[in-house]
């Protein structure tokens, strides 16, 4: 069963609304202002006092080395790079290429509702050059580098719906991540279809990737991707949708795992909660990419609360009919709340003991073991 935290973090949508005002408008608790303006980077040193040679400071209101993560992460280049983030809200793109490995990015206040990355771009917001920025092209923080982590950050698109509606490509990714060895510890993941993008470089890479502690929200799909994932104690809250007059309204997961990989996503003492009607949201369907037609989604859920949002006689759905779900990898074990219930059993497969075993953080993980690195 996993812990309930009473705090309910401030979802997107509160987000959106009080985004033009400061962290008192955030409805957050943010530290006396003294004591923000003389510590900015909290107990991660400054640059007249760095932790390390290479650790860059990011602060919006100059007190940093760049005032932007982009120009932080252009002015890293390399391995091993440190950056620590003041409080505040970064509108920009951000990408985190290949050459740049081992990379650390720190909330300094560590509060993740105080240090937030956002954008909006859609699927089908048109470029500059032509064209549109398709699923990939929409994501606000792009990590494609190995060895990457990040504690304390909100990463979020508040592209919207309701603002474009003549727009037909509505998927809008906060972070899509590639790299092997990407751990999130502390994060929020804000945003509708297509939140969170767990992906690899390439259809021959199972990239690892662990979240802990993380939030996440959405409606379509907002949990996807091929990457081998672990997410232990994590939140998932499904949103409410007014341009649906009925369900589903969407999907928490949409694994693509390769065929050749035999681990795909793993929930472990998790939650999920909605803010939609009972029975509104599909825990999952498989995506089967035309990119990769030999796709075999995998999904296990195990000691997770499913509350009533999720529609516990179906709680899974195809997204093809050529790739039913039934045909796919997926599992639950000891999973328990109202949206857990099994009332038909054949809809809702379940692993023996003994499979349970192997649906394990070490066993996904491997040699990996980032719940023991310490920031």
């Amino acid at each position: 069963m996993p812990s309930h935290d009473t705090r309910l973090p401030l979802s997107r949508r509160g987000f959106l609304l009080a985004s033009t005002g400061a962290a008192a408008a955030l409805a957050l608790a943010p530290a006396p202002a003294q004591a923000v303006a003389r510590r900015p980077f909290g107990r991660f040193g400054s640059p007249a006092a760095r932790l390390t040679p290479q650790t860059l400071y990011i602060d919006p209101k100059g007190r940093g080395d760049h005032t932007t993560v982009k120009d932080a992460v252009t002015a890293a280049t390399g391995s091993g790079w440190t950056l620590v983030l003041a409080p505040g809200t970064y509108r920009e793109t951000v990408a985190v290429d290949v050459t740049r490995t081992e990379a650390t990015w720190i909330g300094a206040s560590e509060d993740p509702r105080d240090v937030v990355i956002v954008y909006d771009n859609a699927a089908g917001t048109p470029k500059p050059g032509g064209g549109t920025y398709g699923t990939t092209g929409s994501a606000t923080t792009t990590v494609q580098a190995d060895g990457f982590t990040a504690r304390w950050i909100t990463f979020a698109n508040d592209w919207l719906r309701a603002d474009h509606p003549g727009v037909t490509g509505t998927q809008a990714v906060a972070i899509k991540v590639q790299g092997d060895r990407s751990a999130f510890h502390h994060c929020r993941f804000l945003g509708h279809q297509d939140t969170l993008y767990a992906d690899s470089i390439a259809l021959t890479s199972f990239a690892r990737q662990y979240f802990a502690h993380c939030y996440a929200e959405g409606d379509v799909d907002f949990v996807f991707g091929r990457a081998t994932a672990v997410y232990e104690h994590c939140h998932f809250r499904t949103l409410n949708r007014t341009d649906l007059a009925a369900a589903p309204y969407g999907f928490v997961f949409a694994p693509s795992t390769a065929g050749a990989n035999p681990r795909g996503y793993l929930v472990t003492r998790s939650r999920v909660s909605s803010e939609a009607p009972d029975a509104f949201y599909k825990l999952a369907r498989p995506w089967v990419p035309s990119s990769d037609t030999t796709a075999r989604p995998s999904l296990v859920v195990r000691d997770t609360w499913l509350g009533p949002g999720v529609d516990a006689a179906a709680p899974y759905t195809n997204m093809s009919d050529a790739f039913p779900w039934q045909n796919q990898r997926f599992a639950e074990y000891r999973d328990t709340g109202p949206g857990a219930r099994i009332t038909v059993p054949e809809s809702r497969p379940q692993l023996t003991a003994e499979q349970a075993e192997s649906a394990t953080r070490e066993a996904y993980l491997g040699d990996w073991k980032p719940w023991r690195e310490e920031c």
